[in-house]
Formats: structure tokens, C-alpha cells, sequence
């Protein structure tokens, strides 16, 4: 029987890698963004066609418990069970901590923190009952050592590297593994508001010599979700050894 991955955030970027790798693998998928429906079922279909494999999409809020808690029952319903859990959505939000509105505030922390409880305590008694599972956060380097200027990212990032330590101990005797991927940069959508001059200084800082790829943070979720079932509570840095 095909495994099943539940991807948030999958319409592009690093979410749409991590859902073509595990395809490539035979997994059936559930895959959820919030607006950008027609990417998402442009790639539902390139994904069907390309690897024969089931792909259920959902539109929604992942800080919206109740999207959260339908997805997960219908995509149990469809294939039933999910295997690999992973948390990928994610917003950046640059400025000075003292000008950010509470709204803003409250909207990262939602979806880059909040959303991974959701889908966490919607997915892990399905996970308990089998015994098995993987869950695999994409978190940021950020969540590490903190960023001028990104607060509440560095903040919603440091709490979900955390979260990934106690998860992981809470479920180890469940054969539930968690772990997070911190990610350096990694050359998506979410860096566009760089000029090249300053893409260009910040190649230059990793040792590297470049922009990590969403292919290879999907390579590396891959392995976590297949691998070594004694690894967990983990956060493995992917960044060109630049922290």
C-alpha cells in the first residue's frame, strides 16, 4: 500500500519540491496552500500525470483550526492514514519589531507556529494507533540565532525548533519520529525582496559560495520521513555552513 504525506504550504517554492520528491517516491499526497489555488492544481496535475500517484488539494488557513481538523479527516478518509506530516507553510514579515501592527504579529505566529499544533494534534492519534509516523518542520536558521529586523519570524522559528525537541521525546515511545530542517537561505519567492547587490553580499557570507535549493531541502525531508526511525527531536541545519 502507498504511503501518504500531508504537505502545507505546497504550491510552490520549497512545499512544491518536498511534494515532487515524495512523489517520485510513490507517495499519495495531500497538499494545502491558502491562495494560490491554480498553482496548486497545476501541480496537482503535472504530479498525476508524471507519477501516477493520488494528490487531494485543499484551500485554507492552516492558523484555522477547523480547516486544519477537516483536512486531516478527509485525507485519512481517502487513503486512510498519514505517514509523513509536513509543516511547511510558512510568512516572513521584515521591519522593525517596535513599528509592527498586533495583526501582523499575530498572523506570523498563526501560521509559522500556531499552524504546526494544529496539524500536530490533528494528525498524532492516527499516528499513535499505527505506531508509527514521521513529522518534519521546516524551520530556519533564524529560529537558531534570531535575525535584526525578522523577530516574530525568528521568534515563531525558535518556538518551533523547540517544539520539535519536545515533540520528538513526547512521541519517541509511539515510534512517532520529529524532527525540524533549519534552513539557511534557500533560493525561493521569499527572497525576492532582495536587490541583487544584496543577494549578491549575502552569497558571499556563505561558505557555500551559494543560495541553497528547495529541491535540496526536499531531498533531506525525503530522508527524514524514510530514514533512521532512532533519530528524533532533532533540528538539522541545511545552510552552507554559513551559521
Amino acid at each position: 500500500m502507498a504511503k501518504t504525506v500531508l504537505i502545507t504550504g505546497a504550491s510552490r517554492g520549497i512545499g512544491e519540491a518536498i511534494a515532487c520528491e515524495f512523489a517520485k517516491e510513490g507517495y499519495n499526497l495531500s497538499l494545502c496552500c491558502r491562495n494560490s489555488k491554480e498553482e496548486l492544481d497545476t501541480l496537482q496535475k503535472s504530479l498525476t500525470d508524471q507519477y501516477h500517484v493520488t494528490v487531494r488539494t485543499f484551500i485554507g488557513d492552516v492558523a484555522d483550526y477547523d480547516f486544519v481538523e477537516q483536512m486531516v479527516l478527509q485525507t485519512i478518509e481517502a487513503f486512510g492514514n498519514i505517514d509523513a506530516l509536513v509543516n511547511n507553510a510558512g510568512i516572513s514579515h521584515i521591519g522593525l519589531l517596535s513599528d509592527m501592527s498586533i495583526d501582523d504579529w499575530n498572523r506570523i505566529v498563526g501560521v509559522n507556529l500556531t499552524s504546526v499544533f494544529y496539524t500536530c494534534k490533528c494528525v498524532i492519534p492516527s499516528m499513535v494507533s499505527k505506531k508509527q509516523g514521521k513529522i518534519i518542520n521546516i524551520s530556519s536558521v533564524w529560529g537558531n540565532v534570531g535575525a535584526s529586523c525578522e523577530v516574530a519570524y525568528s521568534a515563531c522559528k525558535g518556538g518551533m525548533n523547540s517544539f520539535t525537541k519536545a515533540l520528538g521525546k513526547e512521541l519517541a515511545p509511539s515510534n512517532i519520529q520529529v524532527n525540524a530542517i533549519a534552513c539557511g537561505v534557500i533560493d525561493t519567492q521569499m527572497n525576492a525582496c532582495f536587490s541583487e547587490e544584496e543577494r549578491l553580499e549575502l552569497i558571499n557570507e556563505i561558505p557555500a559560495g551559494r543560495m541553497g535549493t528547495p529541491e535540496e531541502v526536499a531531498k533531506l525531508a525525503l530522508t527524514l520521513a524514510s530514514g533512521n526511525h532512532y533519530l528524533t527531536g532533532q533540528i538539522v541545519t541545511l545552510d552552507g555552513g554559513w551559521t
